[in-house]
């Protein structure tokens, strides 16, 4: 288990990480989130003492990283994809890595395997893309086989099968009782993998809750209805609080104002058919920028006529 004990850290007057406290759990995946610049990889250094908090304290398992007497045996880390000898293979990087740490040849071809890399062993890191960089990343953090693991931005230049590759290899490493903690600005991908939550902005905690409980308590944005007498519904229900829009085409209509249950008794007592009666509730995305809104240091705006010549 990791724990964050009220840490703060600078780098001259900017504040990176401002009095953080949590704990990392074993036997499910923690997802680390936060916008661009919130303090995650800064938070991920510290963990793995590459940086020193300014004050308070982490530990591992109930001791700092550096007092442990094997560190790589107790915690892998991928933080940046990159950090490789360029002129190295990645079969020769890896027996580096392990060559102190007891790591032996046969588990370096075994994480090579895992990791889909077997045919590039000997091919040099500089000639690797990105995510073939992603996939040697993180054979280095499974490789002295760790009970705890720290990825940062773990599918950044991945392809569609490969993203499906690791989320299944975090599900399972967590299902197998292992310490998992990733980082992430994209809520989507967490949503994919993560059980618990962790969300920073700005280097403070802003939330730390089960992933089914983000957005969960949010109020129904509106109701997609689709019927051949959809206008004559929307004579029904508009009223005092109900805004109705049209849709695509003349089937279709946006009820904002009640919900689904509502709508689809009031279409019933009227003898209205339904082809498709579709709450619009706030996504994972919206949630996640509800929560973060002020924590954004550079905020985009769209403009709204951008918005309706899309539309259009």
């Amino acid at each position: 288990m990791i724990v964050i004990d009220h840490i703060s850290k600078r780098y001259g007057q900017q504040v990176a990480v401002d009095d953080l406290a949590f704990e990392v759990k074993p036997g499910v995946v923690t997802g680390f989130l936060g916008p661009n610049g919130a303090g995650k990889s800064t938070t991920m250094r510290m963990i793995i003492g590459l940086d020193r908090p300014d004050s308070g304290q982490i530990t591992i398992d109930g001791r700092r990283y550096a007092e442990h007497r094997a560190p790589i045996h107790e915690v892998g880390a991928l933080l940046e994809a990159k950090a490789v000898h360029p002129a190295r293979s990645a079969r020769n990087h890896l027996l580096a890595v392990g060559a102190t740490t007891g790591v032996t040849p046969a588990r370096v071809d075994e994480v090579l395997d895992l990791v889909g890399l077997s045919g590039a062993a000997g091919r040099r890191a500089a000639d690797f893309s990105l995510g073939m960089s992603q996939r040697l990343g993180i054979a280095g953090a499974l490789l002295a086989d760790p009970q705890i693991l720290l990825f940062d931005e773990p599918v950044n230049g991945l392809d569609p099968e490969g993203i499906l590759w690791i989320r299944g290899l975090l599900a399972d490493l967590a299902a197998q009782g292992r310490t998992v903690f990733v980082s992430s600005h994209l809520i989507t991908e967490l949503g994919a993998v993560a059980e618990h939550l962790v969300i920073i902005g700005r280097g403070r905690l802003i939330a730390e809750i089960p992933m089914s409980e983000l957005g969960a308590g949010a109020e129904q944005r509106g109701v997609h209805v689709r019927s051949p007498q959809a206008g004559r519904l929307a004579e029904l229900v508009r009223g005092e609080g109900v805004a109705v829009r049209a849709g695509a085409d003349r089937e279709v209509i946006e009820i904002s104002g009640l919900d689904s249950r509502i709508v689809g008794e009031r279409a019933a007592a009227a003898g209205i058919v339904l082809y498709e009666l579709t709450p619009r509730t706030v996504s994972l995305e919206q949630a996640f920028m509800d929560l973060t809104r002020d924590s954004v240091d550079y905020p985009a705006h769209l403009d709204a006529s951008a918005t309706d010549r899309s539309a259009a």
